[in-house]
C-alpha cells in the first residue's frame, strides 16, 4: 500500500488536478485516434473546453473518465 500511495503522490506532483492538456496530448495519453476523441466529446464521454479550434481536457476529467470505466480485479480488497 505504501508503494501505491507513493506512486499516487508522485503522479499528483507531476500532473496537478487543474492542469489542462491539449487534444494531441490527450489522444497520445489515451492511445486513441482523432476520430475517437471527437466521438467521445460528441457523445459526452469526456468533458472538454474549446477555444476557437483548440480543444483542452482537464486532467481531473480524464481521471474521472477512467474511474467511471474502472473494472476492479477479483483480487482487490
Amino acid at each position: 500500500k505504501l508503494d501505491l500511495l507513493t506512486a499516487k503522490v508522485m503522479f499528483n506532483q507531476q500532473f496537478p488536478e487543474d492542469t489542462f492538456i491539449d487534444n494531441p496530448k490527450f489522444m497520445q495519453l489515451m492511445g486513441i485516434s482523432a476520430k475517437t476523441a471527437q466521438s467521445w466529446r460528441h457523445n459526452g464521454v469526456v468533458s472538454y473546453s474549446q477555444i476557437g479550434s483548440k480543444i483542452y481536457y482537464r486532467l481531473s476529467d480524464i481521471r474521472r473518465l477512467l474511474d467511471r470505466y474502472h473494472v476492479k480485479s477479483t483480487f482487490e480488497e
